[in-house]
């Protein structure tokens, strides 16, 4: 199933792999092993190649096993750790190596707990002992064969909690990861758990393991994944009633999600910060605005339309439309005898022979064009910013664009705020993450609509080129686009002469305060005027409405 390991031969060929301080690492991307010979040779671990082999492969076969639900593990293991939501990759690493160790010490008979006494460890660092004395629990053995440090009865309750976790949850083990990192936070609270993983550097095998790939679905929340952060000794699955591991006074059992760490979601699906901070958790090296654009992208999918099947003139018979001369040198089965007969009796090639030149007539179907989508989004300072909370602009462009995409047409995106703040595509294009780059970038400015840009874009535009849908979204600032350009040109008529030559219509989704729609102060209302000039004004009560009015307009325009 899996490739040959990389061998590294010297810690400069490791390092190159990126394999930096543990003798061992996985890839998820290319689901590849690279093992630093020289490390294992420094610390005297030759004699363990199965079991080191048969732990690397256990990532890629039992946990995490893909680089989705290694997402999925580090999304729910951050609700439970408050305050130090960045170490939830590293736990993870704790907790799948328990997963899998436990596997191969008592079921494969491996000797997983020779390595940890050969390497040897005499911290009293209390995350160090809990990890060692829940090994012990495990695999029945003494007290102390691999913890150096004091038991306190807290540490052995937590530990025996641990033990059953791993025992419940082998299969299940998702569900089981938020409940081990509550079971780790009050000890990594202590120093930061900054001891720990200086002593696991060695056996640190997923850092970065996602690095290079990109996991799916994690846009939205899982079933579960909020409720399952809870402490083992919460879980009833683990804590029964009468059980003398369970202390009712004990303060870490009250430990959960609490406001200050990752902030409880008000939907079923992630902030684009939330988002970005656990990809950058999984290894991927990713600027926030890149960020931003995969998580649009992602969150627009469920709302496009579907691939459109391409409409065709109907077929029908040939059509005969003449005789031309038939020469020696073209294909024989093209002369037309019977017609080269009645030139002449007398057969001469080039001279009285002559073949049958065929048309064909026209389908009853026309063949379809798409409109070509003119998108402009207000990213003015009362607009959110696209790459820290949701957008519902962003989102409602982004399914509006890649729908078009989608059905063939090309895609004009222009973000503005203020005066001369803007950000353009420049002209109608096909890519996708250019139009989406544009989409989810944030300017934060004043109000004013860029009326050059329907100035430039149709002030030359041609009949014979392709017809455009003009789409607007905004608020009551878009009444700026009756205001004079930069020439002095009026606004309102260069607004009136690009829904004229774009001959697509023209659409604005508004978010519109009540009374929106009465006359106003002496008698002037640019927002009725707009209407009254042909524009298509839907207006919006709040901005997540703007996700069902994408999705409705995609499938009228582009279906």
């Amino acid at each position: 199933m899996l490739r040959e390991p990389t061998w590294c031969y010297t810690n400069k060929e490791a390092t190159a792999e990126g394999l930096s301080e543990s003798f061992a690492m996985i890839r998820l991307s290319d689901h590849s092993i690279v093992v630093n010979l020289a490390l294992i040779s420094s610390l005297r671990l030759e004699d363990y190649a199965v079991e080191i082999m048969a732990h690397e492969i256990g990532h890629h076969v039992l946990c995490p096993a893909n680089f989705t639900d290694y997402a999925r593990m580090v999304a729910r293991m951050r609700w439970a750790l408050p305050t130090r939501e960045t170490m939830a990759e590293f736990v993870g690493n704790l907790y799948t190596d328990l997963l899998i160790n436990n596997r191969l010490q008592r079921s494969a008979g491996l000797r997983i707990a020779d390595i940890y006494k050969s390497l040897g460890n005499a911290s009293q660092d209390a995350m160090w002992s809990l990890y060692m004395r829940i090994y012990e629990i495990l695999w029945a053995l003494p007290s102390h064969t691999l913890v150096a440090g004091d038991i306190q009865e807290q540490l052995e309750g937590d530990a025996q909690l641990g033990a059953r976790l791993i025992r419940s949850y082998g299969r299940e083990w998702l569900d089981g990861s938020g409940r081990f990192a509550a079971l780790c936070l009050p000890y990594l609270l202590q120093d930061g758990g900054a001891n720990i993983q200086k002593m696991m550097s060695r056996w640190r095998d997923t850092k970065n393991a996602g690095g290079g790939g990109m996991p799916s679905g994690l846009t939205g929340i899982d079933e579960g994944e909020i409720e399952g952060a809870i402490h083992p000794s919460l879980d009833p699955a683990l804590a029964d009633e009468g059980d003398s591991i369970v202390n009712s006074d004990n303060d870490h059992a009250s430990l959960k999600p609490q406001a200050g760490g990752a902030s409880i979601a008000t939907s079923q699906h992630r902030e684009p910060f939330e988002y970005g901070a656990i990809l950058k958790a999984l290894g991927l090296n990713l600027d926030d605005h890149e960020i931003a654009i995969r998580y649009y992208h992602e969150r627009a999918m469920p709302y496009l339309i579907k691939y459109p099947s391409r409409i065709m003139p109907e077929g029908t018979e040939p059509l005969p439309e003449g005789l031309e001369s038939w020469d020696i040198g073209s294909a024989l089965d093209q002369a037309d005898w019977i017609e080269s007969i009645f030139v002449s009796p007398r057969i001469i090639p080039g001279l009285t022979t002559v073949q049958r030149v065929w048309g064909t007539s026209q389908g009853s179907l026309p063949e379809r064009q798409p409109l070509d989508l003119d998108l402009y989004i207000d990213s003015s300072l009362s607009m959110p910013n696209p790459q820290v909370n949701v957008s519902y602009l962003a989102l409602a462009a982004s399914i509006v664009a890649m729908s078009a995409l989608r059905a063939g047409a090309r895609v004009q995106a222009t973000l503005w705020s203020g005066a001369n703040e803007f950000q353009t595509t420049g002209g109608f294009i096909n890519d996708e993450h250019t139009i989406i780059g544009i989409i989810t970038g944030y300017l934060g400015g004043s109000t004013a609509f860029p009326i050059h840009m329907l100035r430039d874009t149709y002030q030359n535009r041609k009949p014979s080129d392709r017809a455009v849908t003009i789409l607007i979204i905004s608020d009551d600032g878009v009444t700026t686009i009756y205001d004079k350009d930069e020439q002095n040109a009026s606004g309102r008529s260069i607004a009136l002469l690009a829904l004229k030559k774009a001959r697509g219509g023209g659409t604005m989704a508004l978010n519109l305060y009540d009374g929106w729609d009465k006359p106003a102060a002496k008698d002037k209302n640019d927002l009725l005027n707009l209407r009254k000039d042909g524009w298509d004004l839907q207006r919006l009560h709040n901005w997540t409405e703007l996700t069902e009015f994408a999705h409705r307009f995609s499938t009228i325009t582009y279906t």
